[in-house]
């Protein structure tokens, strides 16, 4: 059975629940829990308005206190459960590239994540971290949806 399992998480709701079925099979498998949220780094010329109004320094402090927030919950859960738990936060443009090469240098066995489940137009616009980690990991990939 697998005895290092990576749970990356977005904060989404989707996210939450594949973390309490993730640390439920890490406690019936007796593994070990890996968890990883991925920050998007500053870009200057950018979508996303916090990084437009805040400097840089700004900007990752607050993207780096989201990602710890993302991540408490599995904690949390882990240590109700009794799982060993580390987290991780990375800064990535391609979180699959970092749930990978997390999951790779850290020995994990299984990744665990969630899909939103997104077809047509939207997949293609929001792109699919899950089908990328899919198609790249050479470790199996559990999906939760």
């Amino acid at each position: 059975m697998f005895k290092h399992i990576l749970l990356p998480t977005d904060g989404s709701a989707l996210s939450e629940t594949a973390i309490r079925e993730g640390v439920r099979l890490a406690k019936d498998a007796n593994a070990r829990i890996t968890g990883l949220s991925v920050a998007p780094p500053f870009h200057v010329l950018a979508l996303d308005t916090e990084m437009i109004e805040d400097t840089e320094d700004q900007y990752l402090a607050a993207s780096q206190a989201r990602s710890r927030t993302h991540l408490a919950q599995l904690e949390r859960e882990a240590a109700e459960s009794g799982v060993p738990c580390r987290t991780v936060v990375e800064t990535s443009d391609h979180p699959y590239e970092s749930i990978i090469r997390t999951a790779e240098a850290d020995g994990c066995d299984l990744i665990l994540m969630a899909s939103h489940g997104r077809r047509g137009v939207k997949a293609l616009l929001l792109g699919s971290e899950t089908h990328k980690v899919l198609v790249h990991s050479r470790i199996p990939v559990l999906v939760f949806r």
